[in-house]
């Protein structure tokens, strides 16, 4: 950092000064406020880099008495959904000014879980974000009273924390659907594991779609998210050849099951339609290429920090968002063959 003349660091207004601008003109800038022009903005930005100031945040926080940190606790973070949950949350944070201090957790328990908020809390962060997709995580937050908002992600939340999740129950309802109106009417579910709040409401979805036609619902399997468990359920499967569609509980899954029925040759869509779930970016090169429903995790992000950011600066209640999902059509699905 360059030193001023007067031997100091630079300060807030040394740049108001070299830009010909008030200091709170400096400060909306550097906070990221909208309502800065650009031509303004960018002589702002342009002394910023000439003095070589930087925000002192120490400062910042003695005076407002927040640290302009989240904290994001997360698990299961080899899996696609979680990890990229986990980077739309971060880059909103990010966007909203907000440093990000992130902990991943090895085993999903209760001690592990409150060893994560209380290190948090010694951080002194604003607020926290929970991405620990399990059905006992909201049971275990009840549990922590940490005095700053805490976010559910994944999950609705309840009267204790805020909570904002994809719509996994309608995303399960949207593939059924559409494998009911192609004319399917023996569909399969391979379903993630039941203590996954994901993996328990798109298993609901499937067979909230079946009953509303009515429909059997008794084609149940439950893998473990991996391509392995796709493929054993997917060899069973071809081998029984009682279902003419599979809704898969995600893409990694559905991979196993398309790898096993082309081994055993069952033909996707010809023989069994296929469709699977969070369009990650392999899905449209998969053989066929995969119907599947697609999850905005970038807008989840988004949503998560504007009812966190509402709750620290406004004290606003706890509230819940959802983000709908949506039907991404491929090749992977058609009609059956009668």
């Amino acid at each position: 950092m360059t030193k001023s003349s007067t031997g100091r660091l630079p300060r807030l207004e040394d740049v108001a000064e070299l830009a010909g601008v008030s200091h709170q003109t400096v400060s909306r800038v550097v906070n990221g406020h909208p309502n800065v022009s650009k031509t303004t903005r960018e002589k702002v930005e342009a002394a910023i880099a000439e003095l070589g100031y930087r925000r002192n945040t120490a400062a910042r926080s003695l005076v407002t008495r927040r640290s302009q940190t989240i904290g994001v606790l997360g698990s299961e973070l080899s899996q696609y959904g979680p990890a990229n949950t986990m980077l739309g949350v971060e880059q909103a944070a990010r966007d909203a000014g907000y440093f990000v201090s992130i902990a991943a957790l090895r085993s999903v328990s209760r001690d592990a879980i409150f060893d994560a908020l209380r290190h948090f809390l010694d951080q002194a962060v604003d607020g926290i974000a929970v991405l620990v997709p399990h059905t006992e995580t909201l049971r275990i937050l009840e549990e922590f009273n940490p005095g700053v908002p805490v976010m559910a992600v994944g999950s609705l939340g309840n009267a204790a924390v805020s909570g904002a999740m994809v719509d996994q129950k309608l995303g399960a309802e949207l593939a059924v659907r559409h494998l009911i109106e192609l004319g399917h009417s023996r569909i399969g579910h391979v379903a993630g594991p039941a203590d996954w709040i994901d993996g328990a409401l798109r298993t609901e979805g499937w067979r909230a779609a079946l009953q509303h036609a009515g429909l059997q619902d008794d084609l149940l399997l439950e893998g473990d998210w991996s391509a392995g468990s796709g493929y054993a359920i997917g060899r069973q499967l071809a081998a029984e050849r009682r279902a003419t569609a599979v809704f898969v509980g995600n893409d990694q899954m559905a991979l196993g099951v398309l790898r096993a029925f082309n081994e055993a040759g069952v033909r996707v869509p010809d023989d069994v339609s296929v469709v699977g779930f969070d369009d990650q970016p392999e899905s449209s090169y998969f053989t066929p290429p995969l119907t599947t429903v697609r999850q905005d995790f970038a807008e989840l992000g988004r949503r998560c920090m504007d009812t966190m950011l509402k709750e620290i600066e406004a004290g606003a209640a706890v509230s819940s968002t959802v983000v709908t999902p949506e039907l991404v059509r491929r090749q992977s699905a058609a009609a059956p063959r009668h």
